[in-house]
């Protein structure tokens, strides 16, 4: 489990089906089978040197996620499982990413706060609601806006800086990861067996 809260920023060294990532910090109490984020899906670090870590994508990452977009030379979101001991800072994030939207808009408000607007593939919409949360290449961002098939984020200084958002442009796909808690009480309801006259449709018209 992770919590959208970025550690580092990595450099690709290698692309492709086997990533090699040049790191410091979140190789610190990693080995070999550790999980680590990048850009909010979590892999399985392998090959670790004290400077860099490999990564293996499957068919189904590539597929779902931006990873396949990377080329070497490029910056990636890096994070180290929530620990026990830890704080939940952002919120919970899988590192199972479940889809991409395209970056539209990234305006400055002043004073280093950005304005990102991005849109959304429809089966993502249900599961987003305003002021909910969501992670964003794996940072964990609160919902600003949703306005049809595009939402809008806040970017404060921080994540600015720190995040690989500073180096974005309009048309980058970003990965997508919704709050589980969304898809768990669909489950739910999906299985309830309700009055009649009373959907599943009807009770997402009514906010719930």
């Amino acid at each position: 489990m992770f919590t959208g809260i970025i550690e580092e920023l990595g450099v690709v060294e290698r692309a492709g089906a086997r990533l090699r990532i040049v790191c410091s910090t979140v190789l610190e109490d990693s080995r070999e089978g550790s999980s680590i984020a990048v850009n909010g899906v979590c892999l399985t670090a392998v090959e670790l040197d004290g400077r860099s870590f490999a990564a293996d994508l499957a068919p189904e990452t590539i597929r779902r996620s931006n990873l396949g977009d990377l080329r070497v030379g490029s910056r990636v979101n890096l994070e180290r499982p929530l620990s026990p001991s830890g704080r939940l800072s952002g919120h919970i994030v899988q590192g199972h990413v479940d889809g991409t939207g395209d970056l539209l808009e990234l305006e400055e408000l002043g004073d280093n706060n950005w304005w990102m607007r991005v849109r959304i593939p429809p089966e993502l919409d249900r599961y987003l609601v305003y002021k909910g949360s969501i992670a964003i290449d794996g940072i964990s961002l609160t919902i600003a806006e949703l306005s049809g098939d595009v939402l809008a984020v806040t970017i404060i200084p921080h994540t600015y800086l720190n995040t690989t958002l500073g180096s974005r442009k309009p048309g980058d796909r970003l990965n997508l990861e919704c709050d589980m808690l969304a898809k768990h009480v669909e489950k739910l309801l999906e299985k309830i067996e309700v009055k009649a006259g009373l959907t599943v449709e009807k009770l997402k018209e009514m906010g719930y």
